[in-house]
């Protein structure tokens, strides 16, 4: 290996937790984006000779990363949400097995994001945090593979017009075209506010409370101070399986048949995910153990909970939590 080449990798490797945020956006898929990513990287080393500057380094490999994940697109199926997948579960229905493993959005823990507060710069749409939340990742998987990508490098990444179109291999007025489309179909999906503007709005101590009254009445199997919490349309999902319920009836309905029937006992750890707070829930087992069973991810509408996505099968430790409690 040359001097040169060394050099190439090792400024390569500080993008890979930016390209992995980037690829993830795309695809939905935590596992996923770390194949795009490692086949970015390759291919990056391998044409290094090719590289000749004229653009950075870094919208080099965002170029790279991006075709990589419009070919995985072609190949795989988008994902979703539950609430993207079918109408409604009845709450007395059991829950059935899992359909949507390979087809479900994926949490995303906090600690691996690596991006800041605010704009990415003065081209920038969103910020770069409610980029990441469930709600814009699964609304940016309803909207087509090209028009999605448009979408990222411009309006989160703040790439000029020039910029997006030579990377995606087309010219400025038909990214202006892509992101038009784009525009049109992310804007009917996501909510009024963004879980940031809400985080903000409650500060450190307001948001502990929320979270706080959710593990107590949790843990002590108590439903009826979960009803003071939950909005009148708030929902619960439980990937991998298809069901979830809509309404804080249904809801309530739901944790009563199953989780909170009292038969079992539960133990919760605070966490993160996609700039959302989460929580790791671990059951009691006939080991005696609380092991872990579910990370459990909270979208609020202000000092309300609105949103419940309890995505099991995950592995906590990438959440910083043990897998027992």
């Amino acid at each position: 290996m040359s001097a040169t080449e060394r050099d190439y990798g090792a400024r390569l490797e500080p993008y890979r937790r930016e390209l992995q945020v980037h690829c993830y956006r795309m695809l939905g898929s935590v596992h996923d984006a770390e194949d795009a990513v490692q086949e970015t990287l390759t291919r990056a080393w391998r044409g290094l000779d090719r590289f000749e500057g004229r653009s950075s380094l870094r919208s080099w490999l965002y170029t790279i990363a991006t075709n990589v994940c419009l070919r995985l697109t072609e190949r795989r199926p988008a994902r979703v949400l539950a609430m993207d997948y079918g109408p409604p579960t009845d709450p007395h229905v059991r829950l059935g097995t899992p359909v949507l493993e390979s087809i479900s959005v994926q949490p995303y823990p906090d600690a691996e994001l690596g991006v800041e507060a605010g704009l990415a710069g003065p081209e920038s749409r969103y910020e770069q945090r409610e980029a990441v939340e469930l709600a814009f990742i699964a609304a940016l998987q309803q909207v087509p593979a090209r028009q999605r990508a448009v979408l990222i490098l411009r309006d989160v990444l703040g790439f000029t017009g020039a910029e997006v179109a030579e990377a995606m291999g087309t010219t400025p007025t038909s990214v202006y075209s892509l992101l038009q489309r784009a525009h049109a179909r992310i804007d009917e999906r996501l909510p009024e506010r963004t879980q940031q503007a809400t985080l903000r709005s409650l500060g450190d101590e307001g948001l502990r409370e929320i979270v706080d009254r959710y593990v107590n009445a949790w843990t002590s199997n108590d439903v009826d101070a979960l009803v003071e919490l939950l909005t009148e349309d708030a929902a619960m999902a439980m990937p991998p399986t298809a069901a979830w319920y809509r309404g804080r009836d249904a809801v309530i309905e739901g944790l009563r048949t199953w989780p909170l029937n009292g038969e079992r006992s539960w133990r919760l750890l605070p966490a993160w995910a996609n700039g959302q707070p989460a929580v790791g829930a671990y059951r009691l087992e006939e080991s005696g153990r609380f092991e872990f069973h579910h990370l459990m991810v909270i979208t609020l509408c202000g000092r309300m909970i609105d949103e419940l996505n309890a995505f099991h099968d995950r592995d906590p430790a990438r959440f910083g939590l043990p897998l027992t409690a």
